[in-house]
């Protein structure tokens, strides 16, 4: 389960507005903000490519001038061969799920002028040129290709691949949801061989949702979906290789073998890695596959008393082999080195802070350049640390979230930043974080926010009965007075390794909260137990017991709130998506006597219906620890609703099924509860489409005026 973001879209213009932030104004597009589509080093690091209406556009670092057009026309991505020689262009896509999508491609040869319909332009998936840039890999209808650029020759891998049976390459929905990426594939250092993971989910229960729009009957759409407990994909690593059109089955039995989440090639010719684990996920064996005999060799297994984040893997081959390595070990995320191997030869980042983000390694400086927290556990900074001597450099503003895209030989990288008072800034810095031009920033949008009085947020902590110190923002409104009583509307998130309090521009919900504020409410968020940033402690204290720890917060925190004396504490909202609205169902039955008003959105309310490997990782299977799962679910507490409850799901959601809702309200009506329920046909996790987004806000907003 990963954390929705919210975006603004377009439904009308509008002409004439007042001066505060309103719902018309917010999905007019009126404060809609400005950035740069596909940021992307050249390989002589002095030139970077962006996505522009016109076609892919070349600048300079040195000048931040553009130097003209790299392939003229309008493309959704692209994607460089290794010497730049040719270019991979999407030209149209269908999205499948929440990475995959089905695409149609060309392949422009910057030579010749040439141009090839990759698979006959029929739509593929994942195409990946081969390193020496000769072909390109492609999976179709579940089944691995490749096609020989020169002849145009479509070679066919796998012949076993079958919708909802067999996948090679690629990830079914429970991989590419958890471990979030969809290609399950790589080719060799030198182009001679490929080594792909098959899952076969022939055995995994199937999910159906019915689809209504514009039909007289109602179709299905249909999926394999493995839930808490039930039968995953039976996963197995193949090799191909070129030269003799054969592929071997690799023998992982003497390793833990359950899930395959990742596959990377090394800096050798022959090598490819295999990232695997055991179905608990507390243990990750790191393999190196040989790729001319199929031998395999361990390189070393991570371990963790409660689990090993296979979603967030960071590994980085170097010229001689050796390799980055991302481990919470020490209680912290940092970097640690290994020698080709797998010996480890030292810890490279060290503190009460962690890594967030790996941009790559410096070979001249002996410098692998990061994003971390070792500026606070609400800000993201981008820094460059030497792997032999630990010298530290901070390169990006101390403050804020500040993400960067490196030059080729890291001379240059632009920075993109923002703060909670700031929209983004795009900003070009040389390789010692100094400015050599502002290239985009976000001032207009932020006029017009001014000037309709946003108010902006105050970054605090609030104890909770453990004796942790959580994060914490509020929103006031402009004229606040501590003498008056306000109603105050949380908002949360919680999930593990979320973060929901940052000192970042609020590109989602914010505008709706400064709409809320200006019509009197204070408006507030708390990132309690389970949530990450603040150290593994912190956030795996919820293991075994999701949702137990991250309620308790939440009610801790609104009755801390409740104390304040500016806050009404009869008058309590609190809402949440998914992960949220989860915990938004548990604030309105564990916390009845607290909170008023509750809005969940698309809310998981019984963990037995969610994923296998979202789930498992954090409880492990309900067969194991049905307390866990039971005493934790909003379905058990139905009997303890008071306030008045919003429910809101989406019909097609494939990921936190409506049967979730269903169930709940089964629950609640047993009960004798009454609640509002709104359902949004054929709408998926996002609930968005046409003027969908508009309505249910304005629901939303209705609903929070009329009951809190």
């Amino acid at each position: 389960m990963k954390k929705i973001f919210l975006s603004i879209s377009v439904i009308a213009f509008v002409s004439a507005f007042a001066q505060e932030i309103t719902l018309d104004k917010i999905y007019s597009g009126y404060y809609r903000g400005k950035g740069i589509s596909g940021i992307a080093s050249l390989k002589n690091g002095e030139n970077y490519a962006v996505i522009e209406p016109t076609g892919i556009a070349k600048y300079s670092y040195k000048t931040s001038q553009k130097e003209g057009n790299i392939v003229d026309g309008n493309y959704q991505s692209y994607i460089f061969n290794d010497d730049e020689s040719k270019i991979l262009l999407l030209k149209d896509s269908e999205p499948i799920y929440r990475h995959s999508f089905l695409g149609k491609f060309d392949v422009k040869d910057l030579k010749s002028g040439k141009v090839l319909n990759l698979n006959n332009g029929n739509f593929v998936q994942e195409p990946t040129f081969s390193p020496d840039g000769t072909k390109v890999a492609f999976i179709s209808d579940n089944n691995l290709f490749y096609q020989d650029l020169s002849s145009e020759k479509i070679t066919q891998i796998t012949t076993d691949g079958k919708k909802n049976s067999i996948i090679n390459g690629l990830a079914d929905w429970v991989y590419e949801e958890e471990f979030g990426h969809a290609k399950q594939y790589e080719w060799t250092k030198n182009s001679d061989a490929i080594v792909f993971v098959k899952s076969d989910e022939t055995e995994v229960p199937e999910m159906y949702i019915p689809i209504y729009e514009k039909q007289l009957y109602p179709s299905e759409m249909r999926f394999k979906y493995p839930k808490a407990g039930e039968k995953n994909s039976v996963v197995s690593a193949h090799l191909y290789r070129l030269d003799s059109d054969k592929t071997i089955a690799l023998n992982l039995s003497n390793f833990k073998n359950y899930y395959i989440p990742n596959v990377y090639k090394t800096a050798k010719s022959d090598e490819i890695v295999l990232i695997t684990s055991e179905r608990l996920q507390n243990a990750s064996d790191v393999l190196k596959v040989n790729t001319k005999t199929g031998n395999i060799q361990k390189l070393f297994t991570e371990t963790d008393e409660k689990w090993v984040d296979t979603d967030n893997v960071t590994l980085e081959f170097l010229d001689d082999n050796s390799f980055i390595w991302g481990s919470e070990r020490d209680g912290n995320r940092h970097l640690y080195w290994y020698d080709q191997n797998g010996k480890l030869k030292k810890q490279i980042t060290k503190g009460n802070w962690e890594v967030t983000d790996y941009y790559g390694f410096n070979p001249k400086t002996k410098e692998v350049l990061i994003q971390t927290t070792e500026k606070g556990s609400i800000n993201k900074v981008v820094s460059k640390v030497n792997i032999e001597n630990g010298k530290s450099t901070l390169l990006s503003n101390s403050e804020g979230n500040n993400s960067a895209s490196f030059s080729g030989n890291y001379n240059y990288f632009i920075e993109t930043s923002s703060t909670s008072t700031k929209p983004y800034t795009y900003v070009l810095k040389d390789g010692n974080g100094n400015i050599v031009k502002e290239l985009q920033n976000n001032n207009e949008q932020l006029k017009k926010l001014q000037a309709d009085n946003m108010v902006t947020k105050e970054f605090f902590t609030i104890p909770n009965e453990a004796g942790d110190q959580m994060n914490a923002w509020i929103m006031k409104p402009k004229n606040f007075d501590p003498n008056k009583k306000y109603p105050l509307f949380m908002f949360q998130y919680s999930g593990p390794g979320s973060q929901s309090v940052s000192n970042s521009w609020d590109a989602g919900n914010g505008l709706w909260f400064n709409h809320l504020v200006q019509q009197g409410y204070i408006v507030a968020c708390v990132d309690g137990r389970g949530t990450g940033y603040k150290g593994t402690k912190y956030k795996k204290v919820t293991y075994l017991n999701l949702g137990k720890y991250e309620i308790e917060d939440q009610i801790a925190a609104a009755k801390w709130f409740g104390k304040q004396s500016y806050i009404n504490k009869d008058r309590i909202g609190i809402f949440g998506w998914s992960f949220g609205g989860y915990m938004a169902s548990l604030a309105l039955t564990k916390g009845a006597d607290v909170f008023k008003t509750g809005i969940a959105v698309a809310p998981v309310t019984n963990w037995r219906y969610y994923d296998s490997v979202y789930t498992e990782r954090f409880l492990r299977t309900p067969q194991e620890n049905a307390k866990g799962y039971d005493e934790n679910s909003p379905t058990e507490f139905a009997k303890l609703l008071k306030g008045k409850f919003l429910l809101i799901h989406g019909t097609a959601d494939d990921n936190v099924h409506f049967q979730n809702s269903m169930e709940f309200s089964e629950a609640l009506i047993q009960n004798k509860k009454q609640f509002e329920f709104m359902a949004y046909p054929d709408k998926n996790h996002g609930i968005f489409g046409g003027n969908t987004r508009p309505q249910l806000y304005q629901k939303m907003t209705n609903f929070i005026l009329e009951n809190l």
